[in-house]
C-alpha cells in the first residue's frame, strides 16, 4: 500500500488533524509523503481561515518510524540526488511546519525515530505514550543527519540533546524524553489519543490571535532574536476584538468567547 499524509478537519471546535499513514512500514515517510506533508503545511500557512489547533499523529498506534529506507538505494548513493532529497524535500517540509502560526500538537505512540522525531520536534506540544521510543540512530546505517535538519533539531530541542542523540545513536524511552524536555506530557499508551484531544481542546479555547503572535515571536527567538518588522507591528493587536473580549471576560468573571 502506498503511504499518504492526509489533512482532516477542522471540526466544530476548530481542531484539525494531520494523519501520517504507511501500512506495513510503521508510517515511514516515502518521498511522495514528504511532499504531501509540505503541501499540507504550506496550505495551512496561507489559509484565510485556519484551524485553531492541529493534532499531528500516525495511523494505527504508531507515530512515524523515520523515512522509507527501502527507497534509499534509488537516490542515496549519488551526491546530487542525496542533496536534493534532504535540501529540496525533507528540510523544506519541516520548515513548512515551523512556518505555520497555528499551534501543533504531536500525538506520539510507539516509534518516533529519525524523520518521525524531526516531525515531532516541529510540533509545539508533544504528548507521548509510556511505550514510545525516541531517537535518530542513523549513524548505525552509515550516514549523518543533513545540516539543515540538524539546524532545525537544534533550534527546537537544543544542541546538547541533539548532540547526544546523533553521536550516541541510542533510543530514549518516554520518561527520559520527558525529563529531557523532548515531550511535555507522558501518559499510559491507551490514553494518548484522549490526552492529545484534551490538550488540543484547551489550546483551541484560547485566543488564536495571541497564540499566532506568540508563535511568531518564539520562531524568531529560536533563530537568534526578533527582528524590527515584527517588533514594529506586534502591538497592532491593541484595539482588536480578541484583546477586548479577553479582558472583558476576566472582569465580568465569565469564559471568553474567542
Amino acid at each position: 500500500m502506498t503511504g499518504h499524509v492526509r489533512y482532516h478537519g477542522p471540526d466544530a471546535r476548530g481542531i484539525a488533524r494531520v494523519e501520517i499513514e504507511h501500512a506495513g512500514k510503521l508510517n515511514a515517510l516515502s518521498v511522495a509523503m514528504w511532499g504531501e506533508l509540505r503541501d499540507i503545511f504550506d496550505a495551512l500557512r496561507d489559509a484565510a481561515a485556519p484551524p485553531r489547533v492541529v493534532i499531528v499523529h500516525g495511523h494505527g498506534g504508531v507515530f512515524v518510524a523515520g523515512a522509507d529506507i527501502e527507497e534509499f538505494p534509488r537516490f542515496r548513493f549519488a551526491e546530487d540526488t542525496l542533496r536534493s532529497y534532504h535540501d529540496s524535500l525533507v528540510a523544506p517540509a519541516l520548515r513548512a511546519m515551523l512556518d505555520v502560526d497555528v499551534p501543533l500538537v504531536a500525538r506520539i505512540e510507539g516509534a518516533c525515530v529519525g524523520g518521525g522525531l524531526e516531525i515531532a520536534a516541529c510540533c509545539d506540544l508533544r504528548v507521548a505514550g509510556r511505550g514510545s521510543r525516541f531517537g535518530i540512530p542513523v549513524a548505525r546505517l552509515g550516514f549523518p543527519v543533513a545540516p539543515r535538519e540538524v539546524e532545525i533539531l537544534a533550534e527546537r530541542l537544543g544542541v546538547p540533546l541533539v548532540r547526544e542523540l546523533l553521536l550516541e545513536a541510542r533510543l530514549l524511552d518516554a520518561d527520559e524524553a520527558q525529563r529531557r524536555a523532548l515531550v511535555q506530557h507522558v501518559v499510559d499508551d491507551g490514553a494518548v489519543a484522549a490526552e492529545a484531544e484534551r490538550l488540543a481542546e484547551r489550546v483551541a479555547a484560547l485566543s488564536p490571535q495571541a497564540l499566532a503572535l506568540n508563535k511568531q515571536v518564539l520562531r524568531q527567538v529560536a533563530q537568534g532574536g526578533t527582528n524590527a518588522e515584527l517588533r514594529e507591528r506586534f502591538f497592532a493587536f491593541a484595539d482588536s476584538r480578541e484583546h477586548r473580549e479577553g479582558l472583558a471576560a476576566f472582569l465580568e468573571k465569565r469564559e471568553p468567547r474567542f
